[in-house]
């Protein structure tokens, strides 16, 4: 009986701190570009590739993305619950603004710098659902629309435009439920996949940009 009573109390300490734990997440790390991992993100290709690779500046390492008339991004599935992580930050910055570019047209669909939101719809693919946070070059900042090929299955947000300054490092942070809410209309839990984009290939140009490390916040 003694031994039943220790084994029970040690089982139930283990499923108590296990909760805890599992309750007190504050941070989930989406990437770690700083310690030079590139582990488990994906590259899916439009048109050309993207040069994307860990590279040392500003005495640090981050993602450097680097488009000649390119267009491929850099994904990684990983399933958050918003519930308990509900803030996306990362860092980045650009060398360059592109020029010349009505970014809500299909011929003007280039970036600098873009991360996306992914929440799948599975076999219902007409159902998935993305928000791109996009440096825009000639859109003000604050301005969203709808993708000029994903339509309103992709929602633009201009996060930062040509106002801001190239070669520095901006930081963001984004409550992902609330702007899905105020984009889409509905309340979601969980996202399945990030993904990030330095795309020229409509513009036939070149862009130059670097992404710092990606993660989850609890507040």
């Amino acid at each position: 009986m003694r031994y039943f009573n220790f084994a029970t109390h040690c089982c139930l300490l283990f499923f108590s701190i296990s909760f805890a734990n599992s309750e007190d997440i504050k941070e989930i790390a989406i990437s770690s570009f700083s310690t030079g991992e590139l582990t488990d993100w994906k590259t899916k290709s439009f048109l050309a590739t993207t040069d994307y690779q860990i590279t040392p500046i500003d005495n640090t390492l981050a993602l450097q993305a680097i488009s000649h008339a390119s267009a491929s991004g850099l994904y990684k599935e990983q399933r958050i619950d918003l519930h308990k992580t509900p803030y996306l930050n990362w860092s980045w910055r650009i060398n360059h603004h592109l020029t010349g570019l009505n970014e809500q047209s299909k011929a003007g669909d280039d970036y600098s710098a873009r991360i996306y939101i992914v929440v799948n719809g599975g076999l219902f693919f007409w159902r998935t659902k993305a928000i791109n946070y996009a440096w825009a070059s000639n859109t003000d900042k604050g301005v969203i629309w709808p993708n000029a090929f994903a339509g309103k299955n992709t929602m633009m947000v201009a996060l930062r435009s040509s106002k801001d300054k190239t070669h520095t490092w901006y930081s963001e942070k984004r409550h992902i439920l609330a702007d899905f809410k105020y984009l889409f209309g509905y309340d979601i839990q969980y996202i399945d996949s990030i993904a990030l984009m330095t795309d020229t290939d409509n513009s036939k140009s070149d862009a130059h940009a670097y992404y710092g490390d990606i993660y989850f916040s609890a507040e």
